[in-house]
This record gives structure tokens, C-alpha cells and sequence, in this order.
């Protein structure tokens, strides 16, 4: 009897296992014409980036590009100028202090929205403006804001006595950074506040009034209840606002071109320079391809971060 019934259990266990099996089967049937296609779109481009970044030479048909001997002159050529490794400076601080200082001003604001204010709807709709202006015209606009000489910014200093001149903050090479900073953040908060307020919003509040039973301080809620419910969000969208800031080119081309004497030259512009104004593609996708090594190692730092900061 109870032979019977291990083998009628076995049976009814092997049936299961097949119908998951066959499951399976089907679900990575249907999504691999899909991930093929992704994977071709990602994988050629990646190939022909790292192809021509091995062709020796100036060519001003792109077509012949290929026709070009194979080597490593290019990484040998990048990696011995001193301007490559002024842009890698450049970026790190650009990036670096783009990204900490929009983040302070989105995770304020999203505070201050999640709080029951009256207009708040109105204001989350004025914080997304500055995310849908692009890039290149955000640049121009602040172009003439710091204007040195009809800028407003600069009237508002003289206006308040802390000039005395006009100031020229693009062309001058200890503001020039920073300068081009400015729009950069402008631009980048705005994501970083929606995505903090929504994971401001799902944590319940439940948890506050507990916090406030046991006596806890403010420093401590938003250390173990806010903190813990906004870190993994946090690291997620910090990764994709410094990818963004770490490509974009508009913004700097837009304001100072990479100058005074490339101060402001980022990868992102040297590579532009490399390709457009020089027509050395070898060398463009050389640093391309240091580029795609510098964002992966990006995304890899912050999905530690981000998996190890699951809400608890």
C-alpha cells in the first residue's frame, strides 16, 4: 500500500516538475527573439566601437576606415597625452560634484514635498521643468545668465554691492568648472527628487509613530526609518544621473566648449574633439571604449550598493 502510493506521489511530483520544465521552455521561448535583438543592437556596436579603436591612422573617408593597419597605437597615443588625463580630472570633479550637489538639493526638496503643503501638486509639476529643457539650450540659456557682460546674474552682484565689475564666469579658469556645474545640476535634481519623494511615500507611516512612541529623535528616524526606506531608490537613480552627466556633452559644448585653455574639457568633449575636429576615429573610440570600462565599473559600484541597501 504504501509502495503504491510513494510511487503514485513520484508520478504526481515528476508530472509537476515537467509541467514547470515546459513552462519555463515557453517563457524563455517567447523573450529569446527579444534578447537576441537586444543583444545584437548592443554587441555590434560594441564590436565596431572597439575595431576602430585598434585602426592606426587618419582617414577623411569613414567609409575606409577598415582598410586601416591593426594595432594599439591609439590606447598608446590617449594614454601618453596629458590632455586625456586632464579630461579624466575634469570629469571626476564635474561628475563628482554634479552628482553630490543635486542630490543634496533633490533629497531636500523631496522632503519638503513629502510633507503635506498646500500646492504641493503644482510645485512637484514646476520641479519637473528643468528635466524636460534639453541640454543644449539649457547651456545657452545659462550662457547669457552669466554673462559677463549683460548677464543678470552679474547685475544682481553689483546690485547688492558684493561687485563691483562685471565677472567673467565662463572665461575665467577657476569658475569656468563650476559654472558649467550650475546647469548641470539644474538639470539632473529633478529626477533625483521624484524618484527620493516616491520611495518617501511608500514607507509607512506606521513606522514614524512607532518612532515616536519609543522616543526617538528626528536624527534617528531619518537614520533607521527614512534613510533605510530611501537608500537602495537613492543609489539606483544616482547611478543613471551620473551615467547621464558622465556622456552628455550639450551642457559643456553649449557654455564654454571645453575652454578657457580645457578647463572644462571633459571625456565626453575629448572624444568629440578627437572625432569631429581632428578626424582621428581611432583615437575617438579608443577613449569611447576606456569610457564604456569607466561606466560599467560605474554601474557595478552602485548595484552593489544598491542591492546591499534593500529596505528592511
Amino acid at each position: 500500500m504504501s509502495i503504491s502510493s510513494g510511487t503514485e506521489d513520484g508520478s504526481h511530483g515528476g508530472t509537476r516538475l515537467n509541467f514547470y520544465r515546459r513552462q519555463q521552455i515557453l517563457s524563455y521561448s517567447l523573450i529569446l527573439p527579444a534578447a537576441l535583438g537586444v543583444l545584437t543592437l548592443i554587441l555590434y556596436p560594441l564590436y565596431q566601437v572597439v575595431d576602430i579603436s585598434l585602426r592606426e591612422g587618419r582617414v577623411m573617408n569613414f567609409a575606409r576606415i577598415h582598410d586601416l593597419p591593426l594595432g594599439f597605437g591609439n590606447y598608446v597615443r590617449v594614454l601618453t597625452d596629458p590632455q586625456f588625463w586632464n579630461s579624466v580630472l575634469v570629469s571626476v570633479i564635474y561628475v563628482g560634484g554634479s552628482i553630490a550637489i543635486s542630490y543634496a538639493i533633490g533629497l531636500g526638496i523631496a522632503l519638503l514635498l513629502n510633507e503635506r503643503l498646500p500646492g504641493n501638486r503644482i510645485l512637484r509639476t514646476i520641479v519637473l521643468i528643468p528635466w524636460a529643457v534639453p541640454g543644449i539650450v539649457l547651456g545657452i540659456m545659462f550662457l547669457w545668465i552669466l554673462d559677463s557682460s549683460y548677464g543678470v546674474f552679474n547685475a544682481m552682484l553689483r546690485d547688492l554691492g558684493i561687485l563691483s565689475a562685471d565677472f567673467p564666469w565662463f572665461v575665467d579658469r577657476r569658475t569656468a568648472l563650476i559654472s558649467v556645474m550650475v546647469p548641470t545640476i539644474w538639470k539632473s535634481y529633478p529626477m533625483i527628487t521624484l524618484t527620493v519623494l516616491a520611495a518617501l511615500q511608500s514607507i509607512p507611516r506606521e513606522l514614524y509613530e512607532a518612532a515616536n512612541v519609543d522616543g526617538a529623535t528626528h536624527i534617528q528616524k531619518f537614520r533607521f526609518i527614512t534613510w533605510a526606506g530611501i537608500r537602495g531608490p537613492s543609489m539606483l537613480v544616482l547611478m543613471i544621473s551620473a551615467l547621464g552627466i558622465f556622456r552628455d556633452v550639450d551642457i559643456v559644448f553649449g557654455t564654454t566648449g571645453g575652454g578657457p585653455a580645457h578647463a572644462t574639457e571633459t571625456m565626453s568633449l575629448y572624444v568629440y574633439r578627437e572625432a569631429f575636429n581632428y578626424f582621428r576615429m581611432g583615437t575617438a573610440t579608443a577613449v569611447g571604449t576606456v569610457m564604456i570600462i569607466v561606466a560599467l565599473m560605474i554601474g557595478a559600484i552602485f548595484t552593489i550598493f544598491a542591492q546591499r541597501s534593500k529596505f528592511k
